[in-house]
């Protein structure tokens, strides 16, 4: 059961009704995670911000979906996981291997294994990498600022996870549970 409730559309009022329209429109539906988000349409907006500006980065869509499973399956998300792996397998095309893969933070791709695996360090150590963390992400071919864009994933994955855990989000995309998930 939630413990924070998703707004329905049709109860919702000025910026949250705003942001919901945008959300509808671009993806026909609002997902329950954006409907209990809009109880603060500040937590909402800055929700869409940040992902919105994240999805125009160098770092792409697929990796950002990648980061995405191994941020969730780290914070046993599974309201991320399940949304992540309907998004990563439907809408970027990601195979099914790539993304179990990805959840035990690993890819075929030297370059993108160095990025889940920095990624992993920052959840792990609360963002206090160590010089040779960094220097890994580095000799893997990332420039300062594509790791700046990944710190950047790391923060938005980790809002996305504590927000849906704390509320126990209703999973509205194919469930997927993390491989320690555990109930609140």
């Amino acid at each position: 059961m939630s413990r924070l409730k998703a707004l329905s559309p049709d109860e919702a009022t000025g910026k949250t009704q705003e942001l919901f329209n945008a959300v509808k429109s671009k993806l026909g539906v609002i997902p329950n995670m954006m409907r209990t988000m809009g109880n603060s349409p500040v937590v909402l907006e800055s929700y869409l911000s940040l992902s919105g500006l994240l999805a125009h980065g160098k770092l792409g869509a697929k990796t950002g979906e990648l980061l995405a499973l191994a941020i969730s399956e780290k914070n046993n998300c599974d309201y991320c996981l399940s949304a992540h792996t309907y998004i990563g397998e439907k809408l970027v095309h990601i195979d099914a291997n790539t993304i179990n893969n990805a959840r035990n933070i690993n890819n075929a791709d030297a370059k993108t294994d160095a990025a889940l695996k920095f990624a992993a360090a920052l959840v792990a150590k609360n963002g206090l990498v160590s010089d040779a963390d960094v220097n890994t992400v580095k000799a893997a071919g990332y420039t300062d600022g594509e790791i700046g864009e990944i710190v950047a994933h790391v923060a938005l994955n980790v809002f996305t996870n504590y927000f849906n855990n704390t509320a126990q989000t209703e999973i509205d995309f194919p469930v997927v549970r993390a491989h320690n998930s555990v109930e609140a």
